[in-house]
């Protein structure tokens, strides 16, 4: 329900009966729309590119801190996991500042937390900077870039969201040569402040979130204003009035005293007037604002535990338990892939061509590919994002059997592919919940795909801590995954079930 006063996606003509009718918005899926796509593009690279890079920094700490790849791994999971988990809190955000404000204000933080990392002295102060600091302000600049592209487009949204995630893929690849780079040239400390000045850019990223006004101008970034300032308060209108027949008193003889205070006493006035009219408009903005914060809790409050709370949809509560299982299994391989192929003394080949860049070149074909078919009208989005997740399933099983560098390459290629379901989620989402409540749902989903983050590569590096083995961590995550497939599966089976069960009884009492 993040109806905020910049995401309208209609706008609003008078009739001549004084009647409201609804004429779509001329930068629904083109114009400005495509800016945005653009913009929510380099938000993916920025953000979850670099956040998929981070084995290169994870390999950097374990040299310099000499912890436990347990502890070590809770550092790139906390920055994953916080810049998810926090999407249902973001959402207060939006509705009170919007989009554009929130990505401005969240590239400033994670740039912050980047830089600040550059002077860690141990493993958690990481936590404390990077993970939760730069965290929380890659969460603010994420979801409005998501939400964004949601508002924008309507025939072809599981394309535009296709094309603008697939900035995962592209940045996982520049971010990972970048990074590797950075820190053989610079060390990893200077490395990290460098990315904390390139992240900067998503202010800039922030800045193209142009909000659709309400008003029948769609090129108005802010929205018309439905009332003007006025320019005199009622004070100074009763004030002009009074010097106004003072001058008329003062015109005939004999009022030389009168006339010779009339310059000061105006002036007086005009400063009395000025102080009026600032004093008017800061009460004026400050009620505006309050009434923005109000409103913007009140709809975040209701759209979480109102009557119409999305929890009440068991649909969607089964699409949480899947996102709760789901995240992890495709994080592990980048964070740990790194120093699987050192185990495997497969090095030399992997800094030829990284496995992760496999994943993310083939993940950008994957979400296009799959954005293009679900649009498709004989197509149904919902079975094209089941048979991906069963594909990415079997991928995870299958990759602790293949210990040579060719068969890993064409694994990794498979999880690409497959994980471009990612570009599907928020369309899937819509449709279990509706676009009105869009916004909420996603952040929801996210955060459960936050938590997942947050657990998985810490517990694989638990697991190669007792058995000196990655192996079990992967059939393990696959597991679980499988019953978060399982969830979304049984749910419809029941609805179905009780459906054909409602049917008969009416039948029966019929």
């Amino acid at each position: 329900m993040y109806t905020s006063h910049e995401d309208v996606g209609y706008d609003f003509e008078d009739d001549p009966k004084d009647k409201k009718t609804l004429k779509p918005h001329p930068h629904i899926d083109g114009g400005w729309a495509w800016m945005v796509v653009l913009s929510s593009f380099f938000v993916h690279i920025l953000i979850m590119g670099s956040q998929m890079a981070l084995g290169v920094l994870n390999m950097e700490w374990l040299e310099e801190f000499h912890q436990s790849r347990g502890l070590t791994a809770w550092v790139s999971s906390l920055s994953m996991g916080v810049t998810l988990i926090v999407g249902p809190f973001i959402g207060l955000f939006i509705n009170t500042c919007g989009c554009r404000q929130t990505a401005i204000i969240g590239g400033l933080l994670n740039s912050l937390g980047w830089v600040l990392s550059a002077y860690a002295g141990n493993v958690h102060y990481l936590f404390i900077t990077f993970g939760v600091a730069a965290g929380f302000g890659s969460g603010m600049a994420y979801l409005p870039a998501v939400v964004m592209v949601g508002r924008y487009f309507q025939k072809r949204r599981a394309l535009a969201q296709g094309l603008s995630t697939t900035g995962t893929g592209f940045g996982t690849f520049l971010m990972t040569v970048l990074l590797k780079y950075l820190c053989a040239e610079y060390g990893w400390r200077n490395a990290m402040f460098i990315q904390g000045a390139v992240s900067l850019n998503l202010c800039v990223c922030g800045a193209l979130m142009r909000p659709l006004s309400p008003g029948t101008d769609g090129d108005d970034p802010e929205g018309k204003e439905s009332h003007v300032l006025p320019a005199h308060s009622t004070e100074s209108v009763r004030s002009s009035g009074q010097l106004g027949g003072a001058e008329e008193k003062g015109g005939g003889p004999g009022t030389e005293d009168s006339l010779g205070d009339t310059p000061a006493q105006a002036c007086h006035e005009k400063a009395a007037h000025r102080k009026d009219v600032c004093a008017f408009r800061v009460l004026k903005t400050v009620s505006r604002l309050t009434v923005r914060v109000r409103k913007g809790f009140r709809d975040w409050y209701l759209g979480y535990f109102g009557t119409a709370s999305l929890f009440t949809n068991r649909m969607f509560v089964a699409f949480i338990f899947w996102a709760l299982f789901a995240y992890s299994s495709f994080v592990i391989p980048f964070i740990h892939l790194p120093e699987i192929v050192n185990l495997y003394n497969l090095s030399e080949q992997n800094d030829v061509f990284p496995l992760t860049s496999i994943i993310a070149i083939v993940h950008i074909f994957g979400k296009v590919i799959l954005g293009v078919v679900a649009d498709l009208p004989c197509i149904s989005v919902w079975n094209v994002f089941l048979m991906t997740n069963f594909t990415l399933v079997l991928s995870i099983f299958i990759l602790p059997l293949m210990h040579t560098y060719a068969g890993l390459a064409v694994i990794c290629a498979l999880i690409g592919f497959s994980s471009g379901y990612f570009s599907l989620m928020p369309v899937v989402t819509e449709d279990l919940v509706g676009i009105e409540h869009l916004a909420n749902a996603y952040g929801i989903i996210i955060c459960a795909n936050g938590i997942s983050a947050l657990l998985g590569p810490p517990f694989a590096g638990w697991i190669y801590d007792i058995t000196q083995k990655y192996d079990f961590s992967f059939y393990i995550c696959g597991l679980l995954y499988m019953v978060g497939i399982l969830f979304l599966l049984i749910q419809p089976c029941i609805q179905i079930i009780e459906q054909s069960r409602k049917k008969y009884m009416d039948g029966a009492n019929a």
